[in-house]
């Protein structure tokens, strides 16, 4: 299984941007942890999608690397005063490695614990053929109408930062998708560095686009990608719903697909599903015919069990 981006040094440098500590434990037992602020001082450590295991480097006395992985864990914590630690593994054997070691499930989630993937190495009629016939016929519909996919505009000093001006525009558009979808957002500024922070010329191993779909000259869609290895991550979308008849996502969805087959990337991941939380989203991603993951869920190690039970109780009443 590939790591996440959620698990790399690149991500781990994109979190210091935001002044949270993070440490990388690398050994046979990998992870990035990242240090979040609570309340009243309080704080926690995080492994996103992590930590990762490389079995094939174990050659013997797995339990010893596990329980030794565990005990940096908590040494880590106690230095930094974290009240618990949390991970959310993509791995059910990672986890059933360290469940029962001292960490417990936990009902809060970070990132999705359930996605949905396209396998981009599909021949196009295949991809087509997998969809549910509703979406099949709202894709053609879409690329009827006068509209044009293109990606953000950069700045006229001709380097890869995506103008000011554009992110204005997806900002616009996605307060009005989560309004009208109830769902939270991060801070305008947030999305600007997330665009920014991972330069092509650098090298970097993450790459970030935002794209749009313009009507009129006006843009309707628009999403933020991710890209990581072999796989193009759909991480933050919206529309204009007062043209809701053009079927505007349906075009953007495809035009995304055709353009990551194009340059070799072999999965698209549409990052997120709950049919409860959001389920018109749900209904929509899971008709392009992807393959469903889920993944183990969220689990935390109590370090102080007082004040993670005051944790737990505040996150009850929230």
């Amino acid at each position: 299984m590939n790591k996440s981006f959620l698990q790399s040094a690149e991500w781990g440098e994109f979190q210091k941007s935001f002044g949270r500590p993070v440490w990388l434990l690398d050994s046979k037992i990998d992870a990035l942890v990242i240090k979040h602020k609570l309340p009243f001082g309080k704080n926690y450590l995080y492994i996103p999608y992590g930590p990762t295991i490389s079995f094939e480097d174990i050659r013997g006395g797995l339990r010893d690397e596990v329980n030794s992985f565990i005990q940096q864990l908590r040494e880590l914590a106690k230095k930094e005063k974290s009240i618990f630690v949390k991970l959310e593994p993509q791995s059910d054997v990672v986890m059933e490695l360290l469940y029962r070691r001292g960490f417990k499930r936990s009902n809060k989630n970070i990132q999705p614990s359930k996605t949905v993937v396209i396998d981009l190495k599909k021949p196009e009629v295949e991809l087509s053929a997998g969809m549910h016939h509703k979406t099949r016929y709202n894709i053609n519909l879409a690329l009827k109408k006068n509209m044009e996919f293109g990606e953000s505009h950069v700045k006229s000093s001709g380097d890869d930062h995506v103008a000011n001006d554009d992110v204005e525009l997806f900002w616009k558009l996605l307060k009005q998708t989560s309004k009208e979808d109830k769902f939270y957002t991060h801070e305008k500024e947030y999305y600007k560095k997330l665009l920014n922070f991972f330069d092509s010329k650098l090298g970097k191993s993450i790459k970030t686009k935002l794209v749009f779909v313009y009507y009129e000259g006006k843009p309707i869609a628009s999403a933020i990608l991710l890209i990581y290895d072999n796989t193009v991550y759909y991480l933050h979308g919206a529309m204009d719903r007062e043209h809701k008849q053009l079927m505007a996502p349906y075009k953007m969805h495809w035009e995304i697909i055709m353009w990551a087959k194009s340059k070799g990337y072999e999965f698209y991941d549409l990052w997120g599903v709950d049919a409860n939380k959001w389920p018109g989203v749900t209904r929509f991603k899971f008709g392009w015919g992807g393959r469903t993951i889920e993944y183990p869920g969220s689990f935390d190690m109590p370090v102080s069990s007082f004040w993670y039970l005051a944790y737990r109780l505040v996150s009850k009443i929230r």
